[in-house]
């Protein structure tokens, strides 16, 4: 289970929320009401005061680079360090399985220059699933989608709900919520509840 407990950066909060394994938690909200600060609070990138914990232990009691590989956090547009899309993985036994699954089994093989933005979203997906979190935070995995696509990432989605991951999606997408069968809240002003609120303050 992720706790959060008046987590507030001088942008966002403070913000209450509790998310168990195995459920899908959506956010969605206009541009710049904070939901990606928010993603990025929880997962330690930025600055931010408050209570964050998982199955009970705070989240400064770890090493950061253990945090998020429990708490993986896929932005919007991932770094890519290498040439070639095999030298950003592991060559696991579920490695090609995870590829086909998101409609990109013939990958590992292209150069990263090639990819266009909904394939760099969904190998990213596939590079964060490899280090099995216990949170995936995913801000707009399928805006660059096509119909098809989106249905394969949704579909992978469900099988980590059922494998006991949480999710917590910031989305655009109106029926995405109902699809993943997800408890949806809105981000307005950096404050997150079901509907608009005052701003927050720093």
């Amino acid at each position: 289970m992720l706790t959060i407990r008046e987590l507030k950066t001088p942008l966002i909060g403070p913000i209450d929320l509790t998310l168990q394994a195995g459920e899908a938690v959506a956010i969605s909200g206009p541009s710049g009401a904070g939901k990606s600060l928010f993603l990025r609070a929880i997962t330690d990138l930025d600055e931010s005061s408050g209570h964050v914990a998982l199955d009970g232990r705070e989240r400064e009691s770890m090493l950061a680079p253990k945090w998020r590989r429990k708490i993986a956090y896929v932005p919007a547009e991932s770094g890519w360090w290498a040439d070639r899309v095999q030298d950003h993985f592991t060559e696991t036994a579920d490695l090609s399985g995870l590829l086909q699954q998101v409609g990109l089994a013939d990958a590992r093989s292209w150069e990263i220059a090639r990819l266009s933005t909904g394939e760099r979203q969904r190998l990213a997906l596939v590079r964060a699933l490899q280090a099995a979190p216990q949170v995936l935070l995913l801000d707009e995995p399928t805006s660059a989608l096509d119909p098809p696509s989106v249905t394969l990432v949704e579909t992978l989605l469900k099988q980590q709900l059922e494998a006991n991951r949480a999710l917590l999606i910031v989305s655009h997408d109106p029926g995405q919520p109902e699809r993943l069968g997800a408890r949806h809240f809105i981000m307005d002003k950096g404050c997150l509840s079901a509907a608009p609120c005052e701003e927050a303050t720093a």
